[in-house]
């Protein structure tokens, strides 16, 4: 393994954004961390944070070849690139992690749960087959495809699929923002169920998952708590003292809905935990919106 003077393990995180950073305040003082980062803006704001900035651009696989033998351990949290059904950025990642033979020993992939597609409410562990129905989704089957050969070839590689992200102080993941935009739900008899992962909670699991995680194991990130979209939402509001946000019908949601608001409210499934709790150690602290 790659060594350094201060003897500490060594992680590198790609893609740091929000759940990195909460993750950068887990592991201060008692990890080495190297932040790969596309931004140069942002170097300042990482080394602050306790990294040391890596600017490469997984789109540019010439500008990753420093890559080989820096750390330990991997926590890839970028995403894939906005179209098509393919991740090349994970393959661009995992050919530069492997040169010269130097490779990490675990990498943690951060993948969705909307790699199953929609399962009609059902209630399942992580042994169910993937059956993306989106783009989207069909783009995470491929970096997860690519990760689990990396790991038939020595690699120790964790998927860690995850639902809905929340925080009050995650950008674009406060639920009581959307409750006060007041864009309506689904009424009961169309409704989804949903899932849901508190960041914090997310980013233990990402720790967690380092020390923990087993060979190419797959595991459902979440709360646990099973309820349908619309419930969860009229919990926020009540728990904030808000209105509740109106409901809808299924065909009036479709003539006002953006396409991928209406592909989630395509997709209804619950998830066990049991995996996670038992194997990574990890029991949600957040089980209310928020």
């Amino acid at each position: 393994m790659p060594r350094t003077l201060d003897h500490r393990p060594s992680l590198l995180i790609v893609g740091c954004g929000d759940v990195g950073m909460r993750v950068l305040r887990l592991l201060a003082g008692r990890w080495r961390v190297l932040a790969l980062t596309s931004q140069a803006a942002r170097t300042a704001e990482l080394r602050s944070a306790g990294a040391t900035p890596l600017i490469a651009d997984l789109d540019q696989p010439a500008s990753l070849w420093r890559l080989a033998g820096l750390a330990d351990a991997v926590l890839h949290l970028a995403p894939p690139p906005g179209s098509g059904r393919e991740d090349p950025r994970t393959r661009h990642l995992l050919q530069a992690l492997a040169r010269c033979g130097q490779r990490p020993r675990v990498l943690v992939y951060g993948s969705t749960t909307g790699v199953y597609g929609d399962a009609g409410g059902a209630l399942f562990d992580e042994t169910r087959p993937v059956a993306p129905s989106t783009e989207r989704a069909w783009r995470r089957v491929d970096a997860e495809r690519a990760l689990r050969a990396a790991g038939r070839c020595g690699w120790r590689v964790a998927l860690l699929r995850i639902p809905g992200i929340h925080a009050a102080d995650r950008v674009g993941g406060s639920v009581l923002d959307r409750v006060r935009q007041g864009r309506p739900l689904l009424r009961p008899e169309d409704d989804v169920f949903t899932n849901h992962i508190h960041a914090d909670d997310l980013a233990r699991a990402c720790v967690a998952a380092l020390w923990r995680g087993g060979p190419q194991r797959a595991y459902h990130i979440t709360d646990g708590v099973d309820c349908l979209m619309g419930e969860w939402y009229d919990q926020a509001a009540d728990l904030a003292g808000l209105p509740r946000l109106p409901r809808v019908s299924r065909d009036d949601m479709a003539r006002t809905a953006s396409p991928m608001s209406l592909s989630f409210m395509g997709e209804s499934r619950r998830l066990r935990n049991e995996r996670m709790r038992a194997e990574l150690g990890v029991e949600p602290r957040h089980q209310t919106p928020g």
